[in-house]
Parts: structure tokens; sequence; C-alpha cells
């Protein structure tokens, strides 16, 4: 069992209708030790891949995303989810279905912050059904980058988004990887992974 597999049985709570709150470390309150755990994991597991940029969306994998890019020392951007009154013509647009709001979000990301022939590391905090992952890649497609892979901290292994992602030929690394768990019991079940030690210290780019 990995430091965040730990961490989710410790503080996660399992409510109704398959949903798992991680609140008081993750996407509320962030422990930034975890984060930081977190994202020394993510650029262990993507060694010797290189990523000229990372990108996430609004607004629980920026902590993550913003570590890592220290560490890969390279820019940190976030697809945005609402225009505002500053918000440029000249940007990439796509969709995302949210199934916690019930809603479809335009995100978006302005011409600038993404460039043609970057390679581009994609973060997120959940993956799900892989509608967030899905509209971020697109987007990345359509500045004309290429995808260097997709880091995520924890996937519901029971949906589809992980599973088509990986179809698709895409490098995905899930720290946290849920099989099934039991709002009545309160349990949760990991996928099995292979257990590799953790760095303990940064991971500079080469």
């Amino acid at each position: 069992m990995n430091f965040l597999e730990e961490k989710i049985l410790t503080d996660g709570v399992i409510k109704p209708n398959n949903i798992l709150k991680v609140d008081s470390f993750l996407n509320h309150q962030i422990e930034i030790d975890i984060i930081r755990q977190i994202a020394y994991e993510f650029k262990r597991r993507f060694r010797g891949v290189e990523v000229n940029r990372v990108l996430t969306i609004e607004a629980s994998g920026i902590a993550i995303a913003t570590l890592l890019g220290d560490l890969y020392d390279v820019p940190v951007v976030f697809a945005k989810k609402s225009e505002t009154a500053n918000s440029t013509d000249d940007k990439y647009m796509s969709q995302a279905y949210s199934f916690t709001h019930k809603r479809m979000n335009n995100v978006f990301i302005s011409h600038p912050y993404l460039r043609p022939g970057e390679k581009v590391l994609i973060i997120d905090d959940f993956l799900a059904d892989g509608q967030a992952v899905h509209a971020l890649i697109d987007l990345v497609h359509q500045a004309g980058g290429e995808v260097a892979g997709i880091g995520i901290a924890i996937e519901k292994g029971q949906q589809r988004g992980g599973l088509e992602l990986r179809q698709e030929g895409y490098h995905l690394e899930s720290i946290a990887i849920i099989d099934n768990m039991d709002w009545h019991t309160q349990t949760i079940h990991f996928r099995p992974q292979p257990q590799q030690k953790l760095e303990n210290t940064p991971i500079k780019a080469q």
C-alpha cells in the first residue's frame, strides 16, 4: 500500500452514489506534504519522459501541477471553466461534462499558453469517466502539441475513464486506483500496483 492509499483510508470519507470525499487533504484543504509526495511520485513514474509544459484543469489539480512544474522547471497552465471580462478571443476551446455538478462545461486555454510541438504532461486529482482529461487532450491537439503522459492522483477504476485512455495508447499513471468502495461499511479496495520506493527528494529535470 502506498502513501496516498494509506491517506485515503485514514482521512477519506465515502458518501452515497460512489462519491469519495478527500476535502481534508486534496481538493479543499491542501496538505502540502501529501501534494509534495504526489508530485515526486509523478516525476519518478515519468522519469525519462520529455516534458515542456504541465497542464491541468481548474481547480483541484493546480496544486499538484504547480509542484510538479517546479520539479521539471517548466511552465504550468490550467484550463479555465468560465470566461471573465479579461478573457481573450484567441483561445482553444473544448467541452467536458461535470458529473459532480451535472452540467457541461466549456473549458479553454488562451493561445499563447499552449504551443505547437510542446510535449505536455496532463495532471488531475481525480479520474472517473475521463471527460476532463479528454477535454485537455483535445486542447493539446488543437494547439499542435503532444501528450507526453497523464498523471492522476486518484482513479476510480470501476469507471471507464482509465481503461479507455490506456486503450487509446496514452501513458497513464494513477497513484491510487480504487477498484470498489462501499458506503455502508466505509471500505475501499485498491487495485494492486508494483511496489516501488518513493523518492524522498526532488528529482530535477535532466
